[in-house]
């Protein structure tokens, strides 16, 4: 058997185990779903009456408020799954069970692998579950089938990104608290992008922070393709974020674990 074919058998298996770890304790899986959809309910019905009525008053607005949300509440629910990541990756480095994998004819890069893609699949499911939501509350999305598909691989192209980093915090914290609370910021950063209210309403030093973060793109894109407004070059500005970032944090995160190999 080749190399590959024992880093990918070694890496199917951690997948499992963490597929497995996560249906026996759902508490992490569950919390990446219900802050995104407390958040959903809470600008629907509490302030949606108030910023809906600003946004359809103002040249990139129209519809529903809760047409507008969801897709940057859907994207927040992509960002909560980085914590869920983070602290997945630091209790097994600080259990010592990574140390255990060490001493076995594991590949080292199946531990990372099995991580990123378990945390890939739970983020994914959480999306589709506050989708399943926002349907129930009155987002009528107009997207076609292939609009679908590219929502589903971009959002899969940025959860692969924030999961690569998360990976890296929760190999270089040094407890699970730590490990947690750093992505926190992750999750918040689409509220200062256009997930909640357009940019053209911000300030001038806000609106500017606000267009040029990376997930003011990814929203406008993911809106566009599932409301049918106007895309631009954000498609093309998105991908291109969501790759840079796939990069770095794949790199930072071989690089922390190689490090503790060290240690």
């Amino acid at each position: 058997m080749s190399t590959l074919a024992y880093t990918v058998r070694d890496s199917v298996t951690m997948l499992r185990r963490n597929l497995k770890r996560a249906l026996r304790y759902p508490a992490m899986t569950l919390s990446v779903v219900t802050m995104p959809v407390m958040m959903l309910l809470l600008f629907t019905y509490a302030f949606g009456g108030a910023l809906g009525a600003g946004i359809e008053a103002a040249p990139s607005g129209g519809g529903e408020y809760v047409d507008y949300v969801a897709p940057g509440i859907i994207l927040m629910a992509a960002t909560a799954g980085a914590v869920a990541t983070a602290v997945g990756v630091c209790v097994d480095m600080t259990e010592g069970i990574v140390n255990r994998f060490r001493t076995m004819s594991i590949s080292r890069a199946a531990f990372l692998t099995g991580h990123v893609v378990g945390s890939v699949v739970q983020t994914l499911v959480a999306i589709a579950l506050v989708i399943v939501v926002a349907l129930a509350i009155g987002f009528r999305p107009d997207a076609t089938p292939v609009e679908w598909i590219a929502a589903i691989g971009l959002l899969t192209l940025l959860v692969l990104a924030l999961t690569w980093l998360s990976a890296g915090i929760g190999l270089v914290a040094r407890t699970p608290e730590s490990a947690s609370n750093t992505p926190l910021p992750l999750t918040f950063l689409p509220f200062l992008g256009s997930a909640i209210v357009p940019t053209d309403s911000m300030p001038t030093g806000l609106r500017w922070f606000a267009e040029y973060q990376p997930f003011t793109p990814v929203i406008e894109t993911l809106r566009g393709l599932l409301m049918g407004t106007g895309i631009g070059t954000s498609g093309y500005v998105a991908v291109a974020w969501c790759v840079g970032l796939t990069l770095v944090g794949c790199l930072w995160a071989r690089s922390a674990f190689d490090r503790t190999a060290k240690r």
